[in-house]
């Protein structure tokens, strides 16, 4: 059989995620950067937009998003090396730090790649124009990494990232690799002795970015030594976790959360909660305001639309403004999705655990429509009963 291909490229954040979890699952795949001639002439108008990680399987399906690519290939693997956790407290708790990971780790990320041009640009130049261009001249790569890197500029700032908030985001930063380092102590992942979504979703920021770019990855050696070898773990085909002894590879015995992770779920409260809100709060107001939006269309009009404005919330004492990203209430909805799935028996003990953490409003609110994918895009749900803060 043909192996998978996964279009990508080394530097890209959400590749990493996907790629993260073909090599744990030893899943035979090639890797094909977007400046191949047949991810702009077949892939890109088969998609409807230029995004990636794309796979392409055997069969010629394309699937497009980090979150559906594990699902197309998780049904596939043994139900012990599953990313999604077996049991309630540990499944929700993945969704969770899938989510923070992919979305809630952005800042830092962006930040410390565009910020830091003295340490970073003549790295980055070479590294982004190999991807998108394949052959040219110096001065073709050039102007392709010039356009590219432009745009992500303006990303970093439609994150949250000013120069008066940098000094605050790198110590916030510095606090979460303090916190997942000492996690790591006990365990070579994040519920365990094998990685779940929850590891998938931190790959992506930590690796591209945070552990790959010059400036961030000494910070993270010199730093967290234990969460750079995650991320060389993450990328292992193996375990990879020789410093930890003769480790098994099951997630924590009984469902049960060390305090270790507690201490992290509690930064992840502080950190990313009011962000969370406001983004569901601020996606509803969009959706009040254009009342012709049905169940599935695609959201905000077009496939390559990733913010619906933006929105202000308080974060560290101070007033944050960021870009709306409706895709973030996708995983939101998996998250209580999991929660619900577990039955009302589990909830509880699932509730204890974000309550503790000061989590508990993720598993309510929601807006008057979720974001849902279908045929790799983002559309809207059915029309249901907002549940927001006063």
């Amino acid at each position: 059989m043909d192996p998978y291909i996964l279009y990508a490229m080394p530097g890209s954040l959400y590749s990493g995620k996907a790629r993260s979890y073909l090599r744990k699952q030893r899943i035979e795949y090639v890797e094909r950067v977007p400046g191949d001639p047949r991810y702009t002439d077949a892939v890109v108008p088969a998609i409807g937009r230029w995004i990636i990680p794309v796979l392409e399987a055997p069969d010629g399906t394309l699937v497009q998003d980090t979150v559906d690519i594990i699902d197309h290939l998780d049904g596939q693997v043994a139900t012990d090396r599953s990313a999604y956790p077996a049991t309630p407290v540990h499944r929700a708790v993945a969704h969770l730090l899938e989510l923070f990971g992919g979305e809630g780790l952005l800042r830092p990320a962006m930040h410390y790649r565009w910020d830091f041009d003295d340490t970073n640009v003549a790295f980055l130049s070479k590294d982004f124009s190999a991807s998108l261009v394949l052959g040219g001249d110096d001065e073709t790569r050039d102007g392709v990494f010039a356009f590219s890197s432009d745009r992500m500029r303006s990303a970093t700032t439609a994150f949250g990232v000013s120069e008066d908030l940098m000094p605050e985001i790198e110590r916030s930063y510095e606090q979460f690799l303090d916190l997942f380092d000492a996690h790591l102590a006990g365990s070579p992942y994040l519920l365990g002795g094998r990685p779940t979504i929850g590891d998938f979703g931190f790959m992506g920021p930590l690796f591209a970015h945070l552990a790959r770019d010059p400036h961030p990855s000494v910070l993270m050696k010199r730093r967290a030594q234990r969460v750079w070898r995650w991320v060389e773990r993450m990328n292992a085909p193996v375990l990879d976790a020789g410093e930890y002894g003769d480790v098994s590879e099951d997630l924590f015995a009984d469902d049960g959360v060390p305090d270790s992770l507690r201490a992290l779920l509690a930064y992840i409260g502080e950190e990313y909660l009011d962000e969370a809100v406001a983004q569901v709060a601020a996606v509803d107001g969009w959706l009040a305001e254009h009342p012709d939006a049905a169940e599935g269309d695609v959201v905000l009009g077009k496939p390559n639309r990733r913010f619906s404005g933006t929105t202000t919330f308080e974060w560290r004492g101070r007033p944050m403004t960021v870009a709306v990203v409706p895709y973030r209430l996708y995983l939101i909805k998996r998250l209580q999705d999991a929660v619900a799935g577990a039955g009302p028996d589990a909830e509880p003990a699932v509730r204890a655990v974000f309550t503790e953490a000061g989590l508990d409003p993720l598993l309510d609110i929601r807006p008057r429509r979720w974001v849902e994918r279908a045929d790799n895009h983002e559309v809207w749900g059915p029309l249901q009963d907002p549940v927001l803060p006063s």
